[in-house]
């Protein structure tokens, strides 16, 4: 059989002709193109408006009162909302309410007219300028010539430029008068975020309002709201590293959200939020930290060849180690206080800043300061991660140079022993308090403090001297203060709590004016001894210019 054999004819066109039609497959409904949470959840009304309470309080005020500026500048890091306040206030100013007879509010209905324009960014009368691409003066010339004429259907004929710093010098100085004296009808709102490149001649002429960077709780309770919004599973602790991440941005912390929830198959992990980020982990992070501290240099190589397996960046596990020493220096002073932390968390550094000492914990500090800074500037990223831990492993135990001071002046070691002296965790060695005011001042002087000692020596005289008790009196005036400094610094230095008062009763000279008697008397003695008599007797125009007793001279 031929394939001619098998042709057939086609069947008659036009419907209820010839053979059964075949079903038409439906048409898919339309649906709108996907917009981003960063555009999809930008803040309509003040009520949305997260982390900026103080700024929306003041606007509420002014409009309340009718005292609105003729213009407004906004500033403030990368997505904490500028542009959106500087649409909110337009519409805030040209809200009509749903009947039509409303006045400025701080609550724009968002029905009326105005408000469904300016959100949708047509209305005729908000005008809205990116100065990063019109910079130059002939951009402001339209701008001037237009404020001349009223609002076409407005109460106020409003403009916005974004990134205003971008402005021209020419620009700037073109726009200054009508700046300062628009038409009644006209509002400008600036928004940068570089407020120092804007000339003072312009800030001058401005309301500030200085946006801030939106707290982690604030942003991490904002995301959850958003992930309820779009019905997405998300764990706590992966919103929590995504608010982090975000460094009060709520813009950058939705494109990450965003990011994360297209990364994620069924819920929003912690464990992929890491991994997406290249961050690593906490557990992890704390875990290296403690073999830091128990100088395991064996196991601190394996984590970091771990971690680096899993694609976190060498200088990004050196910001987790920072993060956690100030973690358990803080932890120190004020104890652990921080709702975002685990339990776990919060026990390892209560437990670390229970067992460490001040001068360790600085020393860490600095040692992982330096390492970050060879990480991110070394050919060899991991290479250079692990000379610098390895430096943090074999300085970390090494005593604080002030305990050594205070074990050679104490007699527990001498200057030439090559013994190691063993450290309790918190770095401190047990010694006997200074003996008298001049072991402690060397000790002040032997702790790195060589200003403070000066003073000490020359400056003050004693009262009572009854350690860890102290009563001094000021020969010189001393900056206010100074005596809750000094109990500070002894307490580092000796991990005793002092009391240091300042009087004006009876006291010793003090070290200097002992130290010039001292040299004084002796110098008389000098002139005084037969020997130099006789000396000058034979020689009327000597002069005793230097001497040196010898041993045993009285």
């Amino acid at each position: 059989m031929t394939d001619s054999d098998t042709t057939t004819e086609a069947p008659p066109e036009g419907p209820g002709l010839g053979l059964d039609e075949p079903p038409q497959q439906e048409k898919p409904a339309a649906t709108s193109p996907y917009r981003v949470l960063a555009r999809k959840y930008r803040p309509q009304n003040f009520d949305e408006l997260i982390g900026q309470d103080a700024m929306v309080q003041t606007l509420a005020n002014a409009i309340k009162r009718d005292r609105l500026a003729h213009a407004f500048l906004l500033t403030g890091v990368r997505g904490v909302g500028k542009t959106s306040t500087a649409r909110l206030i337009a519409k805030a100013l040209n809200c009509v309410g749903p009947d039509g007879e409303g006045g400025p509010t701080i609550h724009p209905c968002g029905e009326c007219e105005p408000c469904k324009a300016i959100a949708e960014g047509r209305h005729i009368d908000v005008v809205e300028m990116d100065a990063a691409s019109h910079t130059g003066i002939d951009d402001i010339r339209e701008i001037i010539e237009a404020v001349r004429y009223a609002a076409v259907s407005a109460r106020y004929k409003i403009y916005i430029i974004d990134e205003v710093h971008m402005l021209s010098k020419a620009a700037f100085n073109g726009l200054l008068k009508t700046l300062e004296e628009p038409p009644p009808h006209v509002k400008f709102l600036f928004a940068t975020t570089e407020v120092n490149k804007l000339p003072l001649t312009v800030l001058s002429r401005c309301q500030r309002f200085d946006l801030r960077r939106i707290p982690a709780d604030v942003l991490a309770a904002h995301f959850r709201w958003v992930c309820d919004q779009e019905k997405v599973d998300a764990e706590e602790e992966a919103l929590a590293l995504i608010a982090k991440a975000a460094e009060g941005s709520a813009r950058d912390g939705l494109s990450i959200l965003d990011q994360a929830i297209a990364h994620s198959v069924e819920t929003v992990t912690a464990d992929q939020v890491r991994e997406m980020l290249g961050l690593s982990d906490r557990g992890a992070v704390r875990q290296l930290y403690g073999q830091l501290l128990e100088g395991d240099a064996d196991g601190v190589l394996a984590s970091i060849q771990s971690q680096y397996e899993y694609g976190v960046d060498p200088a990004a596990l050196f910001r987790g180690l920072l993060e956690v020493s100030h973690g358990v220096t803080r932890a120190k002073v004020a104890g652990v206080d921080d709702p975002a932390l685990s339990e776990d968390e919060r026990a390892a550094l209560s437990d670390w800043a229970s067992r460490l000492g001040f001068a360790q914990l600085h020393r860490i500090w600095q040692l992982l300061l330096k390492g970050l800074h060879e990480v991110e500037t070394a050919p060899m990223p991991l290479q250079a991660a692990e000379m610098a831990l390895l430096r943090v492993v074999h300085a970390a135990g090494l005593p604080d140079p002030g305990d050594l001071a205070r074990k050679l002046e104490s007699g527990e070691l001498s200057a030439g022993t090559s013994a190691t002296v063993p450290t309790a965790p918190g770095g401190n060695t047990s010694a006997a308090l200074p003996a008298d005011f001049r072991a402690l001042v060397k000790r002040v002087e032997v702790g790195q403090e060589q200003s403070l000692a000066l003073q000490l020596h020359d400056d003050v005289g004693v009262i009572r001297y009854e350690p860890p008790s102290l009563i001094l009196k000021p020969l010189k005036p001393m900056p206010e203060g100074w005596n809750r400094d000094l109990a500070a610094i002894l307490k580092r230095l000796t991990g005793e709590h002092w009391t240091v008062e300042l009087g004006d009763g009876e006291a010793e000279p003090s070290l200097r004016q002992r130290e010039q008697a001292a040299a004084d008397k002796e110098r008389k003695d000098v002139l005084e001894s037969p020997v130099v008599k006789a000396a000058f007797e034979a020689f009327p125009d000597a002069e005793l210019i230097d001497y040196k007793l010898g041993k045993g001279s009285a």
